[in-house]
């Protein structure tokens, strides 16, 4: 598991009108433990894309990054972390406006 300790959000413009909804981009700086396979000396975080269509939320999109070599790195977060990164960005999702 992890702790997010920082993050910005904002939302993706979308000048086509392509997309039905909004989508915004998440940055969560985590913190994990050491003994974690995803542990990174280098720090982690993850980008999150948030889609908001009507009553309707969901994670379209996570990746996990190293923080200093910006490295994709390829790991899915577990179920019960992704239900913890979409409370977040449910709660946070407010602040892009």
């Amino acid at each position: 598991m992890f702790t997010i300790t920082g993050y910005s959000v904002e939302l993706v413009k979308d000048p086509f009108g392509i997309l039905s909804g909004k989508r915004y981009e998440f940055i969560l700086d985590i913190e994990v433990e050491e003994d974690d396979e995803l542990y990174s000396e280098q720090g982690l975080y993850v980008r999150v894309i948030y889609g908001v269509d009507g009553d309707q939320a969901s994670i379209v999109k996570h990746e996990i990054f190293e923080r200093t070599t910006e490295q994709l790195l390829d790991f899915e977060l577990e179920d019960d972390e992704l239900e913890v990164v979409k409370a977040f960005c449910k709660e946070h999702v407010g602040e892009a406006e």
